[in-house]
């Protein structure tokens, strides 16, 4: 059976937003756990949110899905529909097209721990945030860039 070796797992704290917009993502630390086994179709990273971290921006995408089961903690979901209270073991799913921006926030004391699995689909995909001046839209390649609503490349 293939093992992940921990040794091989990408670690990465905060996010490659542009300043500001990186700051409530700041102490966020994800695990790049299917980089660290091979894989390329999907994603799947372990992500701990210490108190007072949001998981990301409020956001939703064109052409990639997500879904997140909670690990250990009561994150809150943020989405067009509200807060949403979550507890281990509770899941989401974000399908792809879906504009139902959302996002992952720790409000607690205590530690957030989820699994999140995405589509990787850069290429195609544009990313949107309705909250703040943030566009990331498909360019063809695997390597994005951040850009202003107005189009200004951040």
């Amino acid at each position: 059976m293939p093992i992940i070796d921990p040794k091989t797992v990408i670690v990465t704290t905060g996010t490659t937003y542009p300043a500001p917009l990186n700051e409530p993502c700041k102490t966020r630390i994800t695990r790049r756990l299917s980089n660290g086994g091979g894989l390329t179709q999907f994603g799947a990273s372990h992500v701990t949110l210490p108190p007072g971290c949001w998981a990301s921006q409020r956001h939703h995408h064109s052409a990639e899905d997500e879904f997140v089961y909670i690990v250990s903690g009561h994150p809150t979901l943020i989405d067009d529909e509200g807060e949403t209270s979550l507890k281990p073991g509770d899941s989401c799913a974000h399908p792809a097209g879906d504009n139902n921006a959302h996002h992952l926030i720790n409000t607690t004391d205590k530690e957030v721990t989820f699994l999140i699995v995405g589509t990787r689909n850069p290429e195609n995909d544009h990313c949107q945030y309705p909250d703040v001046d943030l566009d990331l839209p498909a360019n063809g390649t695997a390597l994005r860039q951040s850009y202003s609503k107005n189009g200004t490349l951040y």
